[in-house]
């Protein structure tokens, strides 16, 4: 009997709690989407659970206008100034719940992507550093204090230290696809992609490449763990309250993605500790004078210990091995899926390279400089980011204080509201024809500044205003460096007519499976 009381109990707190929410935000009753979105989350996990939210959620759009709700107090929005208010600089939208379940439930093991706090007080010191662990930090600073402190290892300045680093890479790279060209071996184009990504940003951050590049092999089951963390991430960042719950017990378990994150943990760890015990001298780096992450916060740490730390190292270490790879991976098979679904569009994009290098104005090893001033590479870029994407969730915030009107409606504090970038890149008010892939209208926008300001305030790939993703600019070098190059030296085909992608989080590319011969140098200067 008494058991029956539990269930019971649970049922009329929920009941209880939808009426509160109804009664406090009367002002939301008409916002429109699936009935069950009312009452429960389980609609929206269920369709996240499923991998393509980024399609569920432009069909939606469509089919109930600019704000649609997706669960109770959830609500996906798509208006250019909604986009604007939202993620500007200088917006009081915090990060939302969601962001919980791509956190250590321990808070002193903090780090910047879902780090929620946009008030953190105290001093940038930590009170009681421990030189011998780096899992933990004492929460002393602001998330803005340390963008700021770290984004010049980010900033466009530090490219050039990176470059070579890249280049070796692209060099592995482009031999893995002359090797398969020589055996007419089919290969996964998009995996090979996460090897590249994933080398260079070992080699970018700890000095030195992980390995993926040498066999196309899985590195330790590192991107396997990868992606266990991505779905955990994204399904338990929708109950966030078991969160703490579930973290300690699945970890213990390697097939879990709580048992993923603690992997990855203990692979920077390592990648830390082999860095620090090799030397590094003027002779190792090339002519370009390559610098590593390590190496650039080693120096910080040395000039000024209480605001850089081991345990900062240590966080942006694992910041980059989580988030550097896939969304680089995703954005190169973007731009070549569609540039093998559009010859036109190929053959515009090589002669523009061609010429390029022709002129003397194209590198073997192309540099950024270089790729920078292709003005169709740039706008062949740029579309296919629109298209697809490396994100598919709604970027979810949370109203602040006094609440604020959206899309015609008016939220109070605490609803949670969020723009996908999917829906905003298929406005067609904003993309006209957005389903097709048409690098020219970058083109012709640059003669009609207000549609090109229009266009701009809707393209977020890397997101918007200050929790814009740190790693654009190395994401854009790795991409600007390796696309010129492979249009040059190799031509592609697929039998892929329509991809299969996987959305936790980012829209990952299963299937994309392509051949590769290498071409006929078509100009002088080519290799």
């Amino acid at each position: 009997m008494y058991l029956l009381l539990l269930p019971v109990g649970l049922i009329a707190y929920h009941v209880l709690s939808l009426v509160y929410k109804t009664i406090t935000t009367r002002s939301l009753i008409s916002i429109p989407g699936p009935i069950y979105t009312r009452f429960t989350k389980l609609w929206y996990f269920n369709r996240v659970r499923r991998g393509r939210f980024e399609q569920d959620n432009i069909d939606l759009h469509r089919r109930y206008g600019p704000v649609v709700r997706v669960a109770p107090d959830h609500y996906t929005i798509n208006d250019r100034a909604a986009i604007r208010t939202i993620y500007g600089t200088g917006s009081k939208f915090a990060k939302s719940a969601w962001y919980e379940g791509w956190k250590h439930p321990d808070p002193e093991r903090w780090t910047l992507f879902p780090d929620r706090n946009m008030k953190r007080h105290g001093s940038a010191q930590d009170p009681d550093p421990d030189p011998h662990n780096m899992n933990t930090h004492s929460l002393t600073t602001t998330t803005a204090e340390t963008r700021k402190r770290f984004s010049s290892l980010y900033s466009m300045s530090s490219l050039v230290h990176y470059e070579e680093f890249v280049d070796q890479c692209a060099d592995i790279f482009a031999q893995r696809l002359s090797e398969h060209a020589q055996r007419a071996q089919r290969l996964n184009l998009g995996y090979w992609f996460q090897c590249y990504a994933f080398d260079v940003i070992g080699h970018i951050t700890f000095g030195q490449r992980f390995g993926f590049l040498d066999e196309g092999r899985d590195i330790e089951g590192t991107i396997a763990a990868l992606q266990k963390v991505m779905t955990y991430s994204t399904l338990v960042g929708i109950y966030p309250e078991w969160h703490p719950r579930l973290f300690g017990p699945l970890s213990k378990f390697s097939w879990s993605g709580a048992g993923g994150r603690a992997y990855i943990m203990q692979f920077v760890q390592e990648k830390i500790r082999q860095h620090n015990g090799q030397p590094k001298s003027g002779a190792d780096r090339g002519a370009l004078q390559t610098q590593d992450f390590l190496e650039k916060m080693v120096l910080a740490r040395d000039k000024d210990p209480e605001k850089v730390t081991d345990y900062h190292m240590f966080m942006m270490g694992q910041s980059n091995v989580i988030a550097g790879s896939d969304t680089t991976a995703i954005s190169l098979s973007a731009i070549m899926y569609h540039l093998l679904h559009h010859p036109a569009v190929l053959e515009k994009l090589r002669r523009e390279i061609d010429d390029f290098t022709a002129q003397g104005r194209c590198s073997p090893r192309v540099t950024y400089k270089e790729s920078q001033e292709m003005p169709y590479f740039q706008a062949v870029m740029k579309e296919a980011l629109r298209m697809h994407s490396a994100t598919g969730l709604p970027l979810w915030r949370e109203v602040p204080a006094g609440g604020a009107k959206l899309g015609g409606y008016f939220f109070p504090e605490g609803t949670v509201v969020g723009v996908n970038t999917w829906v905003a890149h298929y406005d067609e008010e904003v993309f006209p024809d957005a389903k097709s892939f048409r690098p020219e209208r970058w083109i012709e926008a640059e003669q009609d500044p207000e549609r090109l300001k229009m266009m701009n305030d809707m393209y977020m790939p890397f997101g918007l205003g200050s929790r814009t993703c740190l790693g654009k600019h190395i994401s854009i070098l790795e991409m600007s460096k390796l696309i010129p190059r492979l249009v040059r030296d190799f031509d592609f085909h697929t039998d892929v007519q329509q991809w299969c992608t996987e959305n936790f989080w980012f829209v990952k590319p299963t299937d994309f499976e392509v051949t590769v011969r290498s071409r006929a140098s078509p100009v002088a200067g080519t290799v």
